[in-house]
Order: C-alpha cells, then structure tokens, then sequence
C-alpha cells in the first residue's frame, strides 16, 4: 500500500448494475459480488446482457405494467417523448431518445416498477461499505467479495482501486473474468486478489471471434500471464458449455489439454442455461440463442473428457 492514496481510491467510480449477497458459486465460502457494467465481448450466449455496455441502460417490464389507461405516468414524464401508447395500451419505447436521457425521469414516475434502470455510478467507498455489511459471513465461511460483470478489469481504475482497499479492510477478494483486457490491467490487479475465476470459452480462434466478436489470442496470453507470473494465486478455469459452439470432444479436449500443464489450475465445466432470456426482452433485444438447449447426456459426456485429461482437477457441476 505503500505510496497509495486511500481517499483518491475510495473516491474512484465506476459503473455497477447489481450488488448481489450470499452467493455460494463465485469463490470460496459465502461471497458478495459487485457487478460492474461494460464488456468487450458480446458472447452470443451472455446471461447478462445488461451488463455489455458500459452506459446505464433503461428496461421495461411489460408485465408489470399498469396499462396507460390505468396510469400512463411514464409518457407524461418522458421529456424525449419516446414513450407512447400502443396498440395493446401499454407504452411502446423508442430507445433511440433513451440513451441521451440522463435522469431517466419515467423509472421514478413508474408506481409499478415496470421500469427501471440497469447501472448507476458507484464510489469505491460506497461499494465498500455494502460489502462490510456482511463482513461476519465471510470470517465464518472463507468468503469475502467477488467482482465480475460483464468484465470488471475493463474498468482498470475502479477494479484495481476498489480490490486493494477490500484487502486494505482484510477481505479476501476474488475476480470473474473473461480477460481480453491489457496484460498490464491483470498485474495490477493481480496482488490484491485471492482467488481468480477465468474463463476459457475456446481455443479456436476464429470460432471465438465469430461467437464472441473477438478472438482468442489477449485471453490465452493473459491466462500463461496469470499462472506463471501469479503462481500463488489460485485460479479456477471455467468453460460455459454452449450447443454449437463448444459443446463436442475436440473443444473441450483442446481446452484441458490447455490447462493441464499448470498444476495449480482446477476446472470447471458450466451447462448453458437460458436465464438470461427475460432479461434480453426487458431491454428491447432479440434473445440470439433463442430456444436452444443443451443435451444434458452430452454434457455428461464432455465432463468425463475433462476428467480423463485433468483428473481430480475437474470439479463436478455444483
């Protein structure tokens, strides 16, 4: 910590769309995850998708929605006029006029919470403060704060900032990261970090780009980065099973045999699941996976692939 400034830390701010407790599957123990907004990816399978860009986003529950008869609140709020009546007399958005508006005066005249906003800007004091409030979880369990996203390094001021004062507060810090980040970004956060979970989607680089909209090559070299410069650090590597994508012997096979020359390394294999798919609609977007749905024997199958190549260093699905 030596020639840090505290207050110039603790006043950083970055983008957070979630602040989520007492999750067990982001690190070890009971752990608090702090969700920051903006990624450089855009998997086709992303399960938050609130979490691409990097600017708040406005979404609209339909659902919820009392109907303009009824209230009508939001289009008399709206100073872009982008919100209307339609057909079905519940408000039609036209997005275009949103991402200029600022206040976003229609989330508050909402009485049913149809709409709401994802992401609001957030201090490295403020973060830290909602973290601390379960401070006596973590002691009991081993957990402490995990940070992801979207991507979190993307945010290489608040993410280092905020993981060294966690540390700074004795809380044991993780990270969930995609890694197409600078190298440089990964150092520096690297010393202030516990636990690190890194995902490997596929070593085929023009199958990555074309899934993902990038390739693969910052990603690996980061990963030999962090295993080999970190070697204390723990790391668990996860790949997201996706149908059409990964999901066939020669992907995962090509992914262990990856992993397997770093030791310290553990794995993790996670079936592809459709959670995200509200969450799409709610922002006005077309879910791109649609319906599909992983075959759950195939998975099984792909699991012992991993096993066969790593061994005890494959976790089992939670």
């Amino acid at each position: 910590m030596s020639g840090v400034d505290k207050d110039q830390d603790l006043a950083q701010t970055g983008t957070v769309f979630n602040i989520q407790k007492y999750s067990v599957h982001d690190g070890p123990g009971i752990r608090t995850i702090v969700f920051s907004k903006g990624c450089s990816l855009r998997c086709r399978w992303c399960s938050n998708p609130e979490s691409q860009l990097v600017v708040p986003e406005l979404a609209y529950n339909r659902g919820r929605c009392l109907e303009v008869d009824k209230c009508g609140h939001c289009i008399d709020a709206c100073p872009s006029h982008a919100i209307r009546r339609g057909d079905d007399d519940k408000p039609v958005l036209d997005r275009k006029y949103c991402a200029d508006c600022a206040a976003m005066p229609c989330v508050a005249a909402c009485p049913a919470q149809a709409l709401l906003v994802y992401g609001s800007t957030r201090s490295v004091a403020d973060v830290l403060s909602a973290v601390q409030k379960d401070a006596i979880f973590y002691s009991r369990s081993g957990g402490g704060m995990t940070i992801s996203g979207g991507e979190p390094l993307l945010h290489a001021d608040f993410a280092v900032a905020l993981l060294r004062q966690a540390r700074a507060h004795r809380l044991k810090t993780a990270v969930e990261t995609c890694a197409m980040v600078p190298a440089a970004t990964l150092r520096a956060a690297a010393p202030y970090l516990n636990y690190v979970l890194f995902d490997l989607k596929h070593m085929d680089s023009a199958v990555h780009k074309e899934q993902t909209g990038h390739s693969n090559e910052t990603i690996l070299e980061n990963f030999r980065i962090l295993v080999t410069e970190f070697p204390e650090l723990p790391v668990l590597a996860r790949t997201p099973v996706i149908p059409g994508f990964n999901d066939n012997e020669a992907s995962i096979r090509a992914i262990a045999e990856f992993i397997k020359p770093y030791g310290q390394v553990e794995y993790e294999m996670l079936p592809y699941h459709r959670l995200g798919t509200q969450k799409y609609e709610f922002l006005g977007r077309t879910p791109p996976m649609g319906a599909t749905k992983l075959d759950e024997v195939l998975f099984s199958r792909l699991l012992g692939v991993a096993k066969e190549v790593l061994g005890a260093r494959v976790r089992n699905p939670a």
